[in-house]
């Protein structure tokens, strides 16, 4: 499938929302979201592993309620790394047994809250295990339940989003504490999963198959280690986590989904030969591409050999890409006030400077764009995740109204603008 939409594509799309009249006066900013490509994406994952793989979409991504809406009927389900993400999965009709719950700091009532409902559970820690067999004893649950392990594979290009380092925040090392891991299973003959998770954007193919083998390796020891009845493994899930790179740069990915899913194939052959129920994690993979913003340009101001255009998303949105600009990257580009996209570059280079009250509120600096004119509307690419969902309140910014659109239908409003009385609220 396409790795991402095209500026064409999002100009056509553009230029079909002013027709139709969907920018209101006081918008200044909208959100898109091409749900066709989102369908084709969650479709392009499933048809590259086993038919009973669980892909729980992270809801950390993109925790829009229509968004999540529109996956539900496709047949995937809902990674939850708190207890309300995992509530809104609840509100938008996920079964329990399509609920992976996986939040590092669970209390006791959150876990006593999932374990009622029967969703899977991965614990971080030896603690939450027994908090875990405590609840049990007193009331059975239906869950699968699973301990998150770190294979310490190193590092990925991005350390903030890298997890399996020498020390990571989540789960339990499997080198330093194997012994006391295959004890835990022993101990508890409910625990029935393991969770590995290396990292997420930066993360290079060998890394994610190294991790994934290491915790592999694991469960198959875990398995000759303690037997449950006749036969019967311990672990008969294994939730691989995500971590699939999404396309933001011109030369990303460096690798696809159809190398990951080979590569699994060759290095991790048991995932595909039935011995294990598979989870997949999938989140920035899923969502990313499939979004974009587009934004009025406010002011065009030149001084010094430079040029600023000024815009009205900036940190509240792109909070990565302007705290990290080495890190995070998003193509922009220039459609004028109809919405055509403009060509050509511009003789002097250009800032692109968000509404937010302090100096490193931009999104790119010094590059080369078309001739930019206020009222001019400015593209930023694949801001479908980690994007809404990490929304700052720096300023009070109001959320900008989210809308999807399929090819064959007309827009649909996925979230309303926020309204000063909305932000009232908020603050109160």
């Amino acid at each position: 499938m396409d790795i991402r939409l095209t500026a064409e594509q999002m100009s056509a799309a553009l230029q079909t929302s002013l027709k139709e009249n969907i920018w209101q006066e006081e918008d200044t900013a909208l959100i898109f979201y091409d749900l066709d490509f989102l369908k084709k994406r969650i479709a392009y994952i499933k048809g590259l592993f086993p038919a009973e793989t669980l892909h729980a979409v992270a809801a950390k991504a993109n925790p829009l309620p229509r968004v999540l809406q529109t996956l539900r009927p496709l047949g995937v389900g809902l990674e939850a790394a708190t207890m309300s993400e995992a509530w809104l999965g609840q509100k938008c009709g996920y079964g329990a047994d399509r609920i992976v719950y996986d939040s590092p700091a669970k209390t006791a009532e959150e876990l006593r809250y999932a374990l009622e409902r029967g969703w899977h559970i991965n614990a971080d820690n030896f603690s939450e295990l027994e908090r875990i067999d405590h609840i049990l004893k007193i009331s059975p649950s239906q869950s699968a339940i699973g301990l998150r392990v770190n294979p310490r594979v190193g590092m990925g290009a991005i350390a903030l989003t890298s997890v399996a380092g020498d020390y990571s925040k989540f789960g339990l090392p499997l080198d330093e504490l194997g012994d006391e891991i295959i004890a835990a299973y022993g101990r508890y003959p409910w625990l029935n999963s393991i969770h590995v998770h290396v990292g997420s954007q930066g993360c290079g193919l060998e890394q994610l198959l190294n991790g994934t083998r290491k915790a592999l390796d694991f469960a198959e020891k875990i398995n000759k280690s303690v037997r449950r009845g006749e036969d019967a493994p311990a672990v008969r899930w294994f939730d691989m986590g995500g971590g699939m790179p999404a396309a933001y740069h011109p030369d990303e990915p460096r690798f696809t989904l159809e190398d990951y899913s080979a590569g699994l194939r060759r290095v991790c052959p048991e995932l595909f030969e039935g011995r294990y129920r598979l989870i997949t994690e999938f989140g920035r993979f899923v969502h990313a591409n499939s979004g974009w913003t587009a934004s009025k340009v406010e002011y065009v101001k030149s001084y010094g050999g430079k040029k600023t255009a000024v815009i009205h998303v900036g940190a509240d949105l792109l909070m990565r890409r302007c705290y990290m600009p080495e890190s995070w990257y998003h193509h922009l580009s220039v459609c004028d006030a109809r919405g055509r996209l403009k060509t050509g570059r511009d003789k002097s280079p250009y800032t692109i400077a968000g509404p937010l009250c302090f100096n490193g509120d931009l999104i790119a600096r010094d590059i080369e764009l078309p001739p930019i004119e206020a009222g001019d509307f400015l593209l930023v690419h694949d801001t479908g995740a980690y994007t809404l969902s990490m929304w700052s309140r720096h300023t009070s910014r109001l959320i900008p109204a989210v809308w999807g659109y399929e090819e064959d239908s007309a827009f649909r409003l996925l979230k309303k603008r926020e309204s000063l009385e909305d932000l009232y609220r908020f603050w109160r």
